[in-house]
């Protein structure tokens, strides 16, 4: 193939084309096809640990969580491995704060402690996610190919009014509410992702190997600068 015919090639679609996002915004995930989405990041209990009746309640509310739903949720398990360059930068600059040089010596002894620990231990670092999916009811009632074809195309999402924005904020904090007093209710702390948050959680999982040194700006800044 020539040098001009490289020249002339038109680039690939655009990876967003193949993504069933059109948009996060409001605290929300807004689909292709007018479903939103939220998403909790939940805390973790050492279930080992407890004792055996303690183990049967944490199931049985697991349970009664499960059957109270009537609608389905993803559960996320995401394991990486840990940054702790953010700590070691805390050692460093304590370090120079500090005028003791024995003080000095043991915080370089064991900044490189913990790095080797870390490097030769492969320790992940594992989040734990509930998507929590809102469906309208006049979505549910469209046929297969409608909704298929709403899926290929982020024009119905870009088409929603502000009234079913609205609508789909205040069902999704409902959905929010309960499933996070549920996960209460099993010893667990849900937090609910804002709009940054999801922006660095979907940039994280399709970019793993560049998210830890290209890091993104708050969304409240980049607003500020387009001003």
């Amino acid at each position: 193939m020539s040098r001009n015919k490289l020249a002339k090639a038109k680039p690939g679609p655009a990876t967003q084309r193949y993504l069933d996002i059109a948009e996060l915004r409001d605290d929300m995930v807004i689909m292709k096809d007018g479903t939103v989405r939220a998403v909790l990041l939940v805390s973790s209990i050492n279930f080992a640990l407890k004792s055996d009746d303690e183990q049967q309640a944490t199931v049985q509310a697991y349970m009664t969580f499960l059957n109270s739903l009537d609608y389905p949720i993803q559960i996320v398990v995401q394991s990486r491995k840990m940054n702790i360059d953010p700590y070691l930068q805390s050692l460093a600059d304590f370090r120079k704060k500090t005028s003791n040089e024995l003080l000095r010596a043991q915080i370089d002894d064991y900044r490189d402690f913990v790095k080797e620990l870390v490097e030769l231990g492969e320790i992940m670092q594992k989040s734990f996610f509930v998507v929590i999916p809102y469906d309208p009811v006049t979505n549910k009632r469209k046929n297969f190919w409608n909704r298929l074809s709403e899926a290929a195309s982020p024009s119905v999402a870009a088409k929603l009014s502000a009234k079913q924005l609205a609508e789909r904020k205040e069902q999704m904090m409902r959905r929010v509410g309960t499933v996070g007093g549920s996960l209460m209710s099993m010893g667990l702390e849900a937090i609910r992702l804002d709009t940054q948050g999801l922006i660095e959680l979907y940039y994280n999982a399709y970019n793993p190997d560049i998210f830890s040194e290209e890091h993104l700006k708050d969304i409240s800044s980049l607003m500020t600068e387009e001003k």
